[in-house]
């Protein structure tokens, strides 16, 4: 069947507002090429460094949560996606060939996600609760209910062990030069339109106050959030079957789902991949979660003070650098 021809504005749009998907330091590891009808994705892995994501895995979900923020922004504009995933086997960067109909009508669940993209940040400062929880849970395990991933919340008696797991896979890499050295160029030696700024980041006095969290280097002397005692967020896990690639795109899918529900909910979150990138650590998750499966990602959950400033918006590459349209 023929599908419909976007408007290229519509689509340029699109693909600028998806761009404002998370991915590991950063990095924004791919590229969108638009030949009539389809809309075709490729992971880029030369923009993250082999000693952070050595696996490769990183980058895909990265692109499965930009796939994911196309397709909440299309549908916005008024298309729905239809979406082929791995569609060439010969080339393993290409990752989803996507395609539009019209739709008959946007709704107001799709304009409140859309405009959850351009609100969501990274938070890396200390949360309060996000109290009430058991609806904001439901929500998100709704959100999950794909069948490929599974969605697990860390309770209060397995957080120490993940605090303690979170301090040993930090301390592990402290004096790995290699690693810390992609950690500095990310955050502060990269182009200005990508990487993480040093206003994104913790100072020593906020850090100390976030017991599981991936330690970037220290920025300046600020104590934001002085009156959060310490983090008081609920730590939500997503698994998968496997590593497959298919599976990593889809976690990467569920995660964008995750955190745009977060985010129209009021909640402030943080995307934490550190301890799946060291087999013990990862290993430690797997035992709290109780699956035999594969942990992909956590997620912080939390209510951050409404008197606090958000975070600032971390840049993006020009549109020119990830979209090209033959």
């Amino acid at each position: 069947m023929s599908r419909a021809m976007v408007d290229t504005t519509v689509l340029k749009n699109a693909v600028e507002l998806a761009c404002r998907a998370p991915s590991l330091h950063n990095s924004q590891p791919w590229r969108w090429v638009a030949v009539g009808t389809v809309l075709d994705l490729f992971a880029d892995p030369s923009r993250i460094g082999h000693f952070t994501d050595s696996t490769g895995r990183e980058v895909i979900i990265s692109c499965g949560a930009v796939l994911d923020h196309l397709r909440v922004a299309m549908a916005a504009a008024g298309w729905e996606a239809s979406i082929e995933r791995l569609p060439d086997p010969d080339n393993r960067d290409h990752l989803a060939a996507i395609q539009f109909d019209r739709s008959e009508s946007v709704d107001e669940a799709q304009r409140v996600l859309a405009e959850a993209i351009r609100r969501r940040r990274t938070d890396r400062l200390a949360f309060a609760a996000p109290e009430p929880w058991e609806p904001v849970e439901s929500v998100l395990r709704a959100a999950a209910a794909t069948g490929s991933v599974d969605l697990d919340v860390i309770d209060d008696d397995g957080r120490p062990a993940l605090a303690d797991a979170s301090r040993r896979t930090e301390q592990m890499r402290a004096h790995d030069s290699s690693y810390q050295a992609e950690l500095l160029w990310w955050t502060g030696y990269s182009e200005p339109e990508e990487g993480i700024p040093p206003s994104a980041l913790a100072s020593d006095a906020e850090a100390t106050r976030v017991d599981v969290a991936r330690s970037f280097p220290r920025s300046g002397d600020e104590d934001r959030r002085a009156d959060v005692d310490r983090d008081h967020s609920r730590i939500v896990v997503l698994s998968t079957y496997d590593d497959s690639r298919d599976n990593a795109l889809r976690a990467g899918e569920v995660l964008s789902t995750l955190l745009l529900e977060c985010t129209a909910a009021g909640l402030a979150t943080c995307t934490l991949t550190h301890m799946m990138e060291v087999n013990a650590s990862r290993e430690l998750v797997r035992r709290l979660v109780g699956r035999v499966a594969e942990p992909q990602v956590l997620i912080r959950v939390g209510r951050a003070p409404e008197s606090a400033a958000p975070p600032p918006r971390t840049p993006r590459r020009p549109l020119a650098d990830v979209l090209q349209i033959r």
